[in-house]
C-alpha cells in the first residue's frame, strides 16, 4: 500500500508553511552510523534528537519527506493519554506500572511545551484542550474519567464543564459537556517536525529524504539497512515507519491496520466569527466511537475532522465527505468555504494500545491509533533509553500484548469494517 512523493500533499500545514519547506539529500553511498533509523515521523525524529542530543551518531531515512504522513498531516491536538485509554494498560500493566506510563505522558505533555523554545522554533502551541460529549448518555462518562485520573492516576487538573457553561467553550449546542484539560493544546504539527529535523541536524545527525528502505539484514556487527541508491551499516536498527511499514517487516505490519482519516480548513473567518467558535482557543474532540475533533489555526480557520474509512480508502471529495459533519456541528458555518481538503493513513492496532518494543537491537514503535502527538514523544523517550542503557520504561510497553489482526492481509481489513459498523451505529442511538 505504500506510496512515496517527493512533495508533501496539499495540506493546510503545507501550504502555508513560512518559506520554502527544507529539501534534503538522498542516501546515495554507504553511511556507518551507530543507529540507523527508518521513519521520519514523529517517532523516528523524536527518537533521534534524544540519541543525537546524547552523543549518539544517527542516521534517519525517510522515503518521501520529513513528516510527510500522518506527522505532519494530522490534526495537531497534544492530548494525555492513549487511543485506548488507560484501563488496558492497567489490566495489562496493573495500576502501579500503569502509573508509570501515565507519568510518562504527563511529561511528555511538559515537553512538548518546551522543545520549540529550546530548539528556536515555533510551532504555533497553544494550551488547552476539551473532549467533549455529544450524546447526554455519555455525560457521565467524563464525569467517571475525571474521577479515575485523580483517584487512580493523581492527576487533578482536569475540570468538568457542565452544558450550562458550555457557550463559553464551544459555540454550538450539539455539545453537553466537557472535560477541560490545561495541560493539553494544539500545534502545528509539519513546524514541529521541521523544527526537530533541524535540531536533529545541529546536534549531529543525519537525515536522507526520498530514500526508502528496501530491506535491511541482520549481522555479526549489526544491521545493514539497504535503499535504492545506498546503505547504511549500524549497531541499532529502530523502525518508525507506523502506518507504512508496508513489506520492510511483515510481522511487524500485522500488528497494525492502515486506516485512512481526513480533515479540512476553512477559509479565514473574521476574528469575531472565529471567537464565537471557541471563545477560549482550546482545541476539541468528542467522545464518540468516530469522533470529530477541531480546533482555530493562527489566521483563523476552523480546521475539523473525523472522518474515517477502516478499508483504508480516501474520499474522491474530502471536502464533501466532510462537510455535513462540520455544518452539523457549527449550523452558523453553513457553506462556507473548504479552503484545503487532505486526508492520508493512520496505524491502528488491534486493541488500540500502543505497540513499542524490541528484538535484540531492533527497536519499534508503532499502533499509537490516530492518537500520536503526546505518545510519539513518551514511546521515543523509552526507546532512546533503552538504547542508551535504561529500559524500564520500554519494559512497560513490552508487557502490552498486541496480536496480530485476524485474517491476514486480505481479510483483516473487512473484518474491521464489520466491527466498526457496530460501533459506529451505537453512535447513533
Amino acid at each position: 500500500m505504500f506510496h512515496q512523493s517527493s512533495e508533501h500533499v496539499a495540506s493546510y500545514y503545507a501550504r502555508t508553511y513560512p518559506g520554502p519547506i527544507p529539501l534534503r539529500p538522498a542516501l546515495e553511498d554507504r553511511v556507518d552510523t551507530e543507529v540507523s533509523i527508518v521513519g521520519a515521523g514523529f517517532s523516528g525524529l523524536h527518537t533521534a534528537l534524544r540519541l543525537a542530543l546524547a552523543g549518539k551518531r544517527v542516521t534517519l531515512l525517510e522515503a518521501s519527506r520529513v513528516a510527510w504522513a500522518a506527522s505532519g498531516r494530522n490534526g495537531g491536538q497534544a492530548l494525555l493519554g492513549w487511543s485506548c485509554d488507560m484501563p488496558p494498560l492497567e489490566a495489562a500493566l496493573g495500576r502501579e506500572r500503569a502509573r508509570q506510563l501515565w507519568d510518562s505522558m504527563r511529561w511528555a505533555a511538559a515537553e512538548i511545551r518546551e522543545l520549540a523554545g529550546r530548539h528556536g522554533f515555533d510551532a504555533d502551541y497553544r494550551a488547552g484542550s476539551l473532549w467533549a460529549a455529544v450524546l447526554p448518555r455519555r455525560v457521565a462518562l467524563l464525569q467517571e474519567a475525571q474521577r479515575e485520573a485523580v483517584e487512580k492516576w493523581g492527576y487533578d487538573r482536569m475540570r468538568f464543564i457542565p452544558r450550562a457553561e458550555m457557550p463559553e467553550w464551544i459555540g454550538s449546542a450539539r455539545y453537553h459537556a466537557a472535560l477541560y484539560d490545561p495541560e493539553a493544546g494544539h500545534l502545528n504539527p509539519l513546524k514541529l517536525a521541521q523544527g526537530l529535523a533541524a535540531a536533529i541536524e545541529h546536534a549531529g545527525g543525519c537525515i536522507f529524504e526520498q530514500s526508502k528502505v528496501l530491506d535491511y539484514r541482520e549481522t555479526s556487527a549489526g544491521y545493514v539497512v539497504r535503499t535504492d541508491r545506498g546503505e547504511a551499516r549500524a549497531d541499532v536498527l529502530v523502525l518508525a515507519c507506523n502506518a507504512y511499514l508496508d513489506r520492510l517487516d511483515r510481522k511487524l505490519a500485522r500488528r497494525v491496520l492502515p486506516v485512512g482519516t481526513y480533515q479540512v480548513a476553512t477559509s479565514p473567518l473574521e476574528p469575531e466569527l472565529a471567537r464565537s467558535l471557541l471563545p477560549r482557543n482550546h482545541c476539541v474532540i468528542d467522545n464518540q466511537f468516530v469522533p470529530d475533533y477541531f480546533r482555530l489555526s493562527p489566521d483563523n480557520r476552523l480546521l475539523f475532522g473525523g472522518g474515517c474509512t477502516y478499508a483504508g480508502g480516501i474520499p474522491k471529495d474530502i471536502a464533501a465527505a466532510t462537510r455535513p459533519y462540520l455544518e452539523r456541528a457549527f449550523p452558523q458555518l453553513r457553506g462556507v468555504e473548504l479552503e484545503f481538503a487532505w486526508g492520508g493513513h493512520i496505524d491502528i492496532s488491534m486493541k488500540r494500545t500502543p505497540d513499542i518494543g524490541r528484538h535484540g537491537e531492533r527497536y519499534w514503535l508503532q499502533g499509537y491509533s490516530g492518537h500520536g502527538v503526546l505518545p510519539t514523544l513518551a514511546a521515543a523517550r523509552a526507546v532512546a533509553d533503552a538504547i542508551l542503557g535504561d529500559d524500564e520504561l520500554l519494559g512497560l510497553y513490552q508487557s502490552i500484548d498486541n496480536p496480530p489482526f485476524p485474517g491476514g492481509a486480505l481479510l483483516a481489513a473487512p473484518l474491521e469494517v464489520i466491527g466498526k459498523t457496530w460501533y459506529r451505529l451505537r453512535d447513533r442511538v
